[in-house]
C-alpha cells in the first residue's frame, strides 16, 4: 500500500465513514457497527482486501462480538524481543499464550502447566536425533516440529526466521518465553470453541504409526456415534456439559477437557491420565488415582459402574501385559548389550536399534492406546500382534546374530525363561499346552479342535 494510500485510510477511519458490520447479513439489513480500537480499524482497512479470508473469520468470531480486535492480540512493546515497526504501528506477528492470557488467564495458565505445552520437549529426545540427524533438519522442520513445535527464532528487524516459522505447534516454545500455541486448537483468525472440540482438531498430531489416536477413536463406538450423531453436539455453546447439553458421542475434548455435573472444564490434557503410555515401559502417574476418578466421572456420565470399572480393568491388564511380557525382557536385553559394548546409545547403526525402537514406540504404543480408547483392531492387530511377531521374529533372531549364540542362551535364561508365558518359543509347545488349548476352545465355542 502506497504512502498516500495508508493516509487516506486513515484520514477515512478518523472521519467514521468506513462501516466495520459484522459480515453474513442479508443485503440492506443494518447491524450495529463493531465496538473496535482506532488502531483495529486501520487495521481491517488494508487487510480487508489484502487478506479478506481471515478478516471474514475473525468478523464472526465472539472476538469480534466482543470488540477484541486485530491491534487487541497483535499489539506490542518496542521492547519485546519481536516488535516490529509497521505503517506507524508496533506490532508483534505472534500472538502467544502470553497475550491470550490478557483475557484468558485461567485457560493459559492450565495449558502451560499440561502435557501440550512441554511437547517442545521432543527437541531433546531421541525422536529429535531420528528426525534431525539420521532424517535430517528440513524433515524435521515440517514434520515433527509442526506438531511439537519449536523454538522460534527472531530476524534483527523483529519478522521471524522462516527456519523456524510458520509453526503452530502445541509445544512452542514463543520468543517471549511462554510456550505452547492456542491457535494449534482454536485456528486463528476465528478461535472457534465448536472447532477445538472436534477430534478433527486432535488430528492434526494425534494419528500415524506411533500414535494413531484419530484413528483408534475412528473405529471406537464413540467415534461412530460422533459421526452419527455430530449435529447433536452443540458444540458451539459456552455451557458444553457432557450429559446436559449434549450426549452420546464424546469426543477427544469431552473425556480429556470437558466439563460434567461435577468439575469444569480443563485446559490441562494430562488431568485424567493415569498411565504414561509413551515410553519404552509403561508407568502409572504420581497422581493416578486422582486423575482416574476424573475420567471416571467423565465415563459414568454416559455408562454405568460396572461397565466404566470393567473396562479400566481391561486397559490395565492389556499394558501389564506389554510392560512384564515384551517391553521389560526386550529393554533388559538392550541394556545389556549395551553394557557389554555391542550395541552404542543412540546411534541408530544396526538393524537391532530400528527394531526395538520401533516394537515400542510403534507397535507397543498402538497396542496400549488401542486398549486405552476401545479399539480392538488397534489393541490387537494393528498392536499385540505386531509387537509378539516382531519380538519373536525379529528382535530376538537380530540380538542372537549379533551377540552370539552363548551371549543370547544367557540373555533368554535371564529374561524369558522365568516367564512361562515364553515357554512356547524357548522349549516348544507341550502335549498337555495343546490339550489345554484344545479344551478351552471346545468349552468356548462348542467347537471340536482339529
Amino acid at each position: 500500500m502506497s504512502n498516500g494510500n495508508i493516509v487516506a485510510t486513515l484520514l477515512l477511519v478518523a472521519a467514521g465513514t468506513l462501516a466495520f458490520a459484522p459480515a453474513g447479513g442479508a443485503a440492506g439489513t443494518k447491524k450495529a457497527p463493531l465496538k473496535l480500537s482506532q488502531e483495529g480499524k486501520a487495521c481491517l482497512g488494508c487487510h480487508e482486501s489484502q487478506s479478506p479470508s481471515f478478516v471474514k473469520d475473525w468478523r464472526e468470531s465472539r472476538h469480534a462480538a466482543k470488540g477484541v480486535d486485530c491491534y487487541s492480540c497483535h499489539r506490542a512493546e518496542p521492547t519485546d524481543v519481536d516488535a516490529m515497526k509497521h505503517y506507524g504501528y508496533t506490532i508483534a506477528v505472534l500472538v502467544t499464550p502470553k497475550d491470550c492470557g490478557t483475557c484468558h488467564p485461567r485457560e493459559v495458565k492450565e495449558m502451560t502447566g499440561s502435557h501440550h505445552a512441554k511437547a517442545g520437549d521432543i527437541l531433546n529426545s531421541l525422536d529429535n536425533y531420528l528426525g534431525e540427524v539420521v532424517g535430517g533438519p528440513e524433515a524435521a522442520t515440517v514434520g515433527c516440529v509442526q506438531c511439537h513445535g519449536a523454538k522460534v527464532k527472531v530476524l534483527a528487524n523483529g519478522k521471524l526466521d522462516t527456519e523456524s516459522w510458520p509453526n503452530t505447534g502445541i509445544g512452542r516454545i514463543n520468543p517471549d518465553g511462554s510456550k505452547g500455541s492456542c491457535s494449534a486448537c482454536h485456528t486463528r483468525h476465528s478461535f472457534s470453541v465448536a472447532q477445538a472440540r472436534q477430534p478433527e482438531a486432535c488430528g492434526k498430531c494425534h494419528l500415524g504409526p506411533d500414535h494413531p489416536q484419530m484413528e483408534i477413536y475412528n473405529e471406537s463406538k464413540h467415534g461412530i456415534l460422533y459421526v452419527a450423531k455430530k449435529e447433536q453436539l452443540n458444540l458451539d455453546r459456552r455451557s458444553w456439559v457432557v450429559g446436559k447439553d449434549y450426549t452420546a458421542a464424546p469426543t477427544c475434548a469431552t473425556c480429556h477437557m470437558g466439563a460434567t455435573a461435577d468439575q469444569p472444564v480443563t485446559h490441562d490434557v494430562g488431568t485424567r491420565l493415569s498411565w504414561t503410555l509413551r515410553p519404552p515401559i509403561s508407568k502409572k502417574l504420581a497422581n493416578a488415582d486422582q486423575n482416574r476418578a476424573a475420567m471416571k466421572d467423565v465415563c459414568s456420565s454416559c455408562h454405568s459402574a460396572p461397565f466404566v470399572d470393567g473396562h479400566y480393568k481391561q486397559f490395565d491388564e492389556l499394558v501389564e501385559l506389554y510392560d512384564s511380557k515384551f517391553a521389560t525382557p526386550a529393554a533388559g536385553i538392550m541394556k545389556e548389550l549395551a553394557q557389554r559394548g555391542l550395541i552404542k546409545p543412540v546411534e541408530f547403526d544396526k538393524k537391532l536399534d530400528w527394531t526395538y525402537f520401533e516394537l515400542w514406540h510403534h507397535e507397543g504404543r498402538r497396542a496400549r492406546h488401542g486398549a486405552a480408547m476401545s479399539g480392538p483392531d488397534y489393541a490387537w492387530w494393528h498392536g499385540i500382534y505386531d509387537v509378539s511377531k516382531n519380538f519373536y521374529t525379529e528382535f530376538l533372531p537380530e540380538v542372537k546374530e549379533l551377540a552370539g549364540p552363548a551371549v543370547y542362551d544367557e540373555l533368554v535364561q535371564k529374561y524369558l525363561a522365568p516367564d512361562l508365558r515364553h515357554e512356547w518359543y524357548t522349549k516348544g509347545m507341550s502335549k498337555e499346552q495343546l490339550d489345554r488349548i484344545k479344551k478351552y476352545y471346545q468349552e468356548r465355542y462348542g467347537e471340536k479342535v482339529q
